[in-house]
């Protein structure tokens, strides 16, 4: 049996990096960690082969080799996932769907022989047998929630490395909180599972023989989810990491409850996390008491700031849209992330995503208008918002122009460069090359051809002063920056 593993194109967000991925050379940010684990669940004697839209095109040569073509998708995912499925049908070959927008779309899916709903670790191994048999059925449904000691590790292989910012694993799945517009704890669950210690520490020598080095990103949702486990992980990595020379640069999300356990912080720190991504979503108490954020609770700057005294670079989710944002909501929003010195903020507007508590109250109360985009950072909105919606996406686009203008934006990043003064472990495998042609990508671009270049001078003479042991940090936030900025200009126009 060929397999063909497709994953979707994306299109420009906050997560895309898309503007960014160039000065570094890279095609997309992360590997579809999701197929590579997929891969690992198929028979060892099928052949298979990974296309990814975000970093190279789909041939139909690609699709006339295979037997079947698997997909996957997010929601944002989909009208690049319904070509993927046109193109495969049309040469005559079987298709199996899974995924998150798969399992939770309340649109008729596109045209497929195969549906898998919920996680496939118990469903793919009946599939294959009902194959061999000849009677595979058109929809398997997970019956529970599988334990992540059943999960295989991923394919890593199958992934072209060179052409990705970063690498991921998965520790956890499952969120303990109940945020009203998640979709996470409708899929996964309120139970975090976690895989094992030596789980994690395999797929870590896995990506360090293949000759990874650089940016990690454990892609769970809520890293610290299982504390428990987290605490028994933590001290494991960190060995690891000090045996290898610290090969690996850790980013990950967790929930703003972080703040409030320093020895984690401080377990984390020594495992070489850099980054964190929280859900801060507003400094209003009603809107996050409206939200179910019970986790987000007293003094939210303070609560940025004691994970940045850890070294920890944070970036974090806004959401303008709430029933019981003020008119002033936007000036608000500025201020906070102002005061926070959070670079890599993103802020979108709230949608109501499919089988969520907001997607249930909102249609109890006749005020939805259709499925989402999956994109929060697009001018629309799917509900009928208590704001007058005019007003709503004015307010957002300035939010926008106003936090990535570029002194703004450069204000923050020496802002937390700051307050994330830390001495660590550097890295013992440094390319070189590869620096210097980020270093002169950045220059150019920034530094020459960009109308902003003046800014971006300013801003890179204040770094040499104040962090000059930190510059290439200084320049990966400037690229981050540019990316946002070109984001903003286009939703502005939207």
């Amino acid at each position: 049996m060929k397999v063909l593993l497709v994953n979707p194109e994306f299109p420009d967000t906050y997560w895309s990096f898309r503007h960014a991925l160039p000065f570094e050379g890279k095609r997309c940010a992360f590997p579809p960690l999701g197929l590579l684990t997929v891969s690992a669940l198929l028979p060892q004697s099928w052949e298979r082969r990974l296309v990814d839209l975000n970093v190279q095109k789909l041939k139909a040569s690609d699709i006339e080799w295979a037997d079947m073509v698997f997909a996957t998708a997010m929601l944002v995912q989909k009208d690049s996932l319904r070509d993927v499925v046109r193109q495969a049908k049309a040469r005559g070959k079987k298709v199996v769907l899974g995924g998150p927008y798969v399992t939770t779309t309340i649109e008729d899916l596109p045209e497929a022989d195969h549906i898998f709903l919920g996680e496939a670790e118990t469903t793919l191994p009946i599939f294959i047998e009902d194959l061999a048999r000849g009677e595979a059925k058109r929809t398997y449904q997970a019956a529970e929630r599988p334990p992540l000691s059943a999960t295989p590790m991923a394919h890593f292989e199958l992934a072209n490395l060179k052409r990705y910012s970063a690498m991921s694993v998965q520790y956890s799945r499952g969120c303990p909180f109940s945020c009203e517009f998640c979709d996470i704890i409708e899929i996964y669950g309120r139970v975090p599972r976690t895989k094992s210690n030596q789980q994690m520490l395999a797929e870590f020598d896995a990506l360090y023989k293949l000759n990874w080095r650089g940016t990690l990103f454990i892609v769970d949702d809520n890293f610290i989810g299982n504390k428990k486990n987290v605490r028994l992980l933590l001290p494991d990595i960190a060995k690891w990491q000090k045996d290898h020379g610290f090969p690996f640069s850790l980013i990950t999300e967790s929930s703003l409850n972080l703040a409030d356990d320093e020895a984690l912080l401080a377990n984390m720190r020594d495992a070489g996390f850099r980054r964190v991504f929280i859900g801060i979503e507003t400094p209003v108490e009603e809107s996050l008491h409206e939200a179910q954020k019970s986790q987000n609770r007293g003094d939210l700057l303070s609560s940025v700031k004691k994970i940045q005294s850890y070294g920890m670079e944070v970036m974090a989710g806004f959401i303008v849209g709430f029933d019981n944002d003020p008119l002033d909501i936007f000036d608000r929003q500025i201020d906070f992330i102002r005061k926070s010195a959070i670079p890599l903020a993103m802020v979108g507007l709230l949608n109501a995503l499919p089988e969520t508590q907001l997607w249930k109250r909102l249609e109890r109360e006749g005020r939805l208008l259709g499925e989402a985009s999956g994109n929060n950072t697009v001018c629309t909105l799917n509900f009928k918002t208590r704001m007058d919606p005019a007003f709503l996406v004015q307010g957002y686009q300035t939010i926008m122009r106003t936090i990535y203008s570029p002194r703004e934006y450069y204000e923050r990043v020496l802002a937390s460069m700051k307050r994330t003064a830390q001495q660590f472990s550097e890295p013992q495998h440094y390319n070189i090359i590869g620096a210097l042609a980020s270093l002169t990508r950045v220059l150019v671009r920034l530094g020459v051809i960009d109308r902003e270049r003046k800014e971006f001078w300013r801003f890179f003479t204040r770094t040499l002063f104040k962090h000059h042991t930190r510059i290439a940090e200084s320049l990966r936030l400037a690229a981050m920056g540019y990316h946002f900025r070109k984001l903003s200009d286009a939703y502005s126009e939207s």
